[in-house]
């Protein structure tokens, strides 16, 4: 199944906030297989994301969002005071990070 062009994947800005200072890049090749897909899980089970006027299954958001991360356009930080992963967009990632 292919995917539509960035402008109608929708908007998952939504459910992306704004890293906090103090987090870590984590390289998500570095991360195993089943790290990365359950940060992608838990983003995706997330309450509030916006897909537009499309009706996508749980794995087809999970493929979009790991397509998002592999292009690059989302980022995978660590926050070591909560201890916590959270996807966010590379361009709202502080800068120097």
């Amino acid at each position: 199944m292919g995917w539509p062009d960035d402008s109608e994947q929708g908007d998952v800005r939504s459910d992306m906030a704004a890293p906090e200072e103090g987090v870590i890049l984590v390289p998500w090749q570095q991360l195993s297989a089943d790290a990365l897909d359950g940060i992608i899980e838990e983003f995706v089970s997330r309450e509030g994301t916006d897909y537009g006027d499309y009706d996508y299954s749980f794995d087809d958001k999970k493929d979009q969002i790991r397509a998002q991360i592999r292009k690059g356009t989302v980022q995978v930080v660590f926050d070591p005071v909560g201890e916590t992963c959270q996807l966010v967009l590379s361009d709202q990632l502080p800068a120097g990070l």
